[in-house]
């Protein structure tokens, strides 16, 4: 099957992920002024959606990226795609009840594992992908051993149990690892470029 409607359908469900958490940005009840202080009790509600807009951004990247180096699809990667957009689809709901707490302990946890179930739906939709190319696909060798996709579920993990203790470690957990994934993977790049055949000179 034709990736190009798959490509399509996860670029718009991403987009209207974003929109619904710009739509949760709204001046709470009984906060009046027109200085920067007036803003000071939104701290947390933008705190948490600059983090998560970077997530989902990282995540729409890496999704391009990983897109790029598939030539079709099947059945079981669609499923795993739509998979892997439901966990992002949560995304606005825990920020937002994560700003709206002052990062809380329960919001803080549930955070953590809406993140933690997004990691292993793209590491379930990766191995799709990879099972269906073949382990010498361009896709197979660009990712290898996928060191990056452990550590950040492993990190994932021991902020949602540091969650109980203290939930600003946790929130400082998942900066992390968005620090982690912010610069774009080049590895998928290289593959690619790597496969294609050198340019002839003209003249």
């Amino acid at each position: 099957m034709e990736k190009g409607r798959l490509e399509a359908f996860s670029d718009g469900v991403i987009a209207i992920i974003i929109t619904i958490m710009v739509l949760e940005l709204k001046i709470p009840e009984g906060v009046h002024g027109a200085d920067l202080s007036a803003l000071k009790p939104l701290i947390p509600v933008l705190g948490s959606y600059l983090l998560s807009f970077i997530y989902v951004g990282i995540y729409w990247n890496n999704h391009h990226h990983m897109m790029q180096a598939a030539e079709s699809v099947n059945g079981a990667i669609l499923w795993a795609n739509m998979h892997l957009l439901f966990w992002l689809s949560l995304v606005p709901f825990v920020t937002a009840w994560m700003g709206e707490n002052n990062f809380s302990r329960w919001p803080v946890t549930c955070y953590g594992i809406v993140l933690i179930m997004n990691a292993c739906a793209y590491t379930i939709l990766l191995l799709a992908l990879i099972r269906h190319h073949g382990r010498n696909s361009v896709l197979a060798k660009a990712i290898g051993e996928d060191w990056k996709g452990k550590v950040s579920i492993g990190i994932y993990a021991t902020a949602i149990a540091m969650s109980w203790l203290n939930s600003n470690i946790s929130f400082i957990l998942y900066i992390v690892v968005a620090c982690i994934w912010f610069i774009p993977d080049k590895r998928i790049e290289r593959q690619l470029v790597g496969e294609e055949p050198p340019c002839e000179s003209k003249g």
